[in-house]
């Protein structure tokens, strides 16, 4: 199937007389015909639900429907996008490892592997995304377990070169961890370029309409979790009576682990009806994707042909730099977000923004009705100046967040914005 199709089919089909729509599973807890039965299942010989902590019927259709979206054997969903991230890292790693990371990442992220998993004694190297091969390679250190960059950076708007990194990693023995948020699978899969593992903040396009938080861990099934670097999934695990993952699960190993392992202990599970909210929401992704590239385009060309800007970054310009790696990963478009700066730095740039009537001043993004956010007051708002630079982030940088609205509407909004500024 396409992925339009996949999006409406994939993970749940009702049999004859049973609901049409996904149904809303919202109990906690399940029963069975004997004790036996729930030992096979706390034994991990048995498929089936334990409780709501772990797995549930209405999330489980959803995670089904997210792993064939993006190639994957297997999902585990989350109670946000920081929950994905931090799983999708702990799952592998424990106090005294290391992993690299493209600095140009999300800004809650680089809080959470720079501050928050350096007091678990794991610690994260930042690189420039663009750095050659070699660059990057003199980041490895011998407990390196991992990589992680972002198909579409948060607010830079730049485009993460995946197969050089995966090449990279691979090299290394060690997986490529892809923050698709804003691409989603409709726009870019991953996978199919060398990443091991796929992280989505549901929240964003996916559910598209601001209604629940969630996240996402998508496991490609193709890493060789027996090559020497991650015992964890090699060697018996006591809290399972010494099963061992890569044996009893094959392909799926890491997506196993994460959860009976991590989400076991964790909990954090999202509910039966904010996965059914998610649902709704990737029902319609295929066409909310296209519309949201398609309008961000024309702002994006009505901003770089203004003289009150001072740069614009989208892939689709052709003075962009990364242009060409847009047409490798992104042929069908870029998203709806846009980032680009005032003349006047952040005086202006607050001044346009509280000039917007159409568009909403909100710490969000990726939303069906167009919003904008200065990141280096709010979402990044942690990070040192260096840390912003290294982000692709200027003082006077806005992020548009384009919406379903019709495009001349929201144009007409950003002129009149515009023309508040002297």
């Amino acid at each position: 199937m396409k992925i339009e199709t996949k999006c409406l089919h994939e993970g749940y089909s009702p049999k004859n007389g049973e609901p049409r729509a996904l149904p809303i599973y919202q109990s906690t807890t399940y029963t069975y015909d004997s004790t036996e039965h729930i030992g096979r299942l706390f034994d991990l010989t048995d498929d089936g639900h334990m409780y709501s902590r772990i797995s549930n019927p209405t999330v489980a259709a959803v995670e089904e429907k997210l792993a064939a979206l993006e190639g994957g054997v297997g999902a585990l969903c989350t109670t946000s996008g920081q929950a994905a991230s931090l799983i999708s890292i702990l799952n592998i790693m424990k106090a005294g490892d290391h992993f690299i990371s493209a600095s140009t990442i999300y800004g809650g992220t680089i809080n959470l592997f720079a501050v928050t998993l350096k007091r678990f004694g794991i610690e994260c190297t930042f690189v420039d995304p663009e750095a050659s091969a070699d660059e990057v390679q003199k980041a490895f250190r011998p407990n390196t377990k991992a990589v992680f960059g972002e198909t579409i950076a948060n607010p830079a708007i730049s485009i993460f070169d995946i197969e050089k990194f995966a090449q990279i990693a691979h090299k290394n023995n060690v997986p490529l961890i892809i923050d698709n948020t804003f691409a989603t699978p409709v726009l870019c899969k991953p996978i199919e370029y060398g990443a091991d593992i796929v992280i989505h903040s549901t929240t964003k396009y996916m559910d598209g309409h601001a209604v629940q938080v969630g996240g996402v861990i998508i496991d490609s099934g193709k890493f060789n979790w027996k090559n020497g670097n991650f015992p964890e999934f090699t060697e018996p695990d006591p809290s399972y009576h010494g099963i061992i993952y890569t044996d009893s699960f094959g392909e799926a190993a890491y997506i196993v682990k994460a959860r009976v392992q991590l989400m076991r202990d964790i909990g954090a599970y999202p509910s039966a009806n904010a996965a059914f909210l998610l649902n709704l929401g990737l029902e319609t992704l295929p066409i909310r994707m296209e519309k949201h590239s398609r309008n961000a385009e024309k702002i994006a060309d009505f901003l770089n042909d203004s003289d009150k800007i001072e740069f614009v970054n989208y892939p689709t310009l052709k003075e962009n730099k990364y242009n060409e790696l847009m047409k490798k990963y992104l042929p069908l478009g870029c998203s709806g977000v846009v980032s680009f700066s005032i003349k006047g730095g952040r005086e202006n740039a607050i001044k346009f923004m509280d000039a917007l009537t159409l568009a909403s001043n909100v710490v969000h993004v990726a939303d069906i009705r167009t919003c904008v956010l200065h990141p280096a007051s709010s979402t990044h708002r942690q990070l040192t100046d260096k840390q912003l630079v290294d982000a692709g982030i200027s003082p006077g940088l806005i992020r548009l967040s384009v919406g379903l609205e019709n495009i001349e509407d929201i144009i007409d909004d950003v002129k009149q914005a515009l023309d508040r500024i002297n």
